[in-house]
């Protein structure tokens, strides 16, 4: 009995301990899914983003063509057509003006060129067809062109020689009526190349000073603008100083090809109607005294009577 008891009275708390052991560790596992459990919400967040990456890419992609319908340029509000919509009467009629003004001094800048080109090429085409070869001038005079402004100065030559007889030509000598007459188509000439020129001078001189009253008009919207606001804020100034600011370059932009042009076409007219000069003297001296022919016609009259 002794040993009985010694072994129940040493054992069984033994036992007894290891068997709450065993309890407390089987609680513990038992408790350990819960943390797992617990510890899946925090990693969620971290997978989270794996999962809505594809929602937003598919919101990215369906803001895609808003976003490139939104990158279309707008109109702009200071430019031209803004200048135009909004201005009053008398900006659009400003520009009217600087507009007419622009259009006609290319067109005569144009013009001018080209009818420079035609009075040279004229002056070439007497060498060209051997204007001084022929036997008399009125064959000379066939040999150019119809158009040919040389043409016409010789015609004009012998037609003065042709009809100075007249009771009131009659007291005026040969040499100056022809010199006259030669003198006169020489005008015709100059004053076809000269015409336009002062329509480039107005322009080049009053188109700044139109560009200039546009300016002022803007800039008296402007503070018309700031008045009536009662603060000088960016929206209501921008747009009335760039309607100045557009004014002045349209009158630079006018004023300046105008000047150009001018003083371009006063240096060719120069050079082209010296060489009509030179020619007009030429013929001069063919009509008057230089034509062997009209000599030989005259001493055979002389000779007749």
């Amino acid at each position: 009995m002794s040993k009985r008891y010694h072994f129940v009275r040493y054992v069984a708390p033994v036992a007894f301990v290891l068997t709450m052991a065993l309890a407390v560790n089987q609680t513990t596992m038992a408790q350990q899914p819960a943390p797992t459990a617990t510890a899946q919400p925090a990693a969620a967040p971290a997978a989270q983003p794996a999962t809505m990456a594809p929602e937003q890419q598919q919101q990215a992609v369906s803001a895609t063509p808003s976003t490139a319908a939104d990158a279309k340029p707008a109109e702009n509000p200071y430019g031209l057509k803004a200048l135009w919509t909004g201005g009053d009467i008398v900006s659009r009629i400003t520009l009217l003006i600087m507009a007419i003004m622009s259009i006609g001094s290319w067109y005569v800048i144009v013009i001018k060129v080209i009818a420079q080109n035609r009075v040279s090429g004229a002056f070439k085409e007497v060498s060209r067809k051997q204007f001084w070869q022929q036997k008399n001038l009125q064959q000379s005079a066939e040999v150019l062109s119809v158009h040919s402004s040389y043409r016409y100065i010789t015609e004009n030559g012998i037609e003065a020689v042709q009809h100075h007889k007249g009771a009131l030509q009659d007291s005026i000598d040969l040499y100056s009526w022809v010199s006259m007459s030669l003198h006169r188509a020489l005008d015709h000439v100059q004053a076809r190349l000269q015409s336009g020129l002062a329509f480039l001078g107005t322009v080049g001189s009053t188109a700044p000073f139109v560009g200039l009253f546009g300016t002022v008009w803007g800039i008296h919207h402007a503070l018309s603008a700031i008045s009536i606001a009662g603060q000088a804020t960016l929206d209501k100034v921008a747009g009335p100083v760039g309607e100045a600011l557009i004014m002045t370059a349209i009158g630079l932009a006018t004023a300046v090809p105008a000047v150009l042009g001018y003083n371009f076409l006063v240096r060719r007219n120069k050079v082209v109607m010296d060489q009509a000069r030179n020619f007009t003297s030429d013929v001069q001296c063919v009509l008057i005294g230089g034509n062997p022919q009209s000599k030989n016609t005259a001493s055979k009259e002389s000779d007749a009577s």
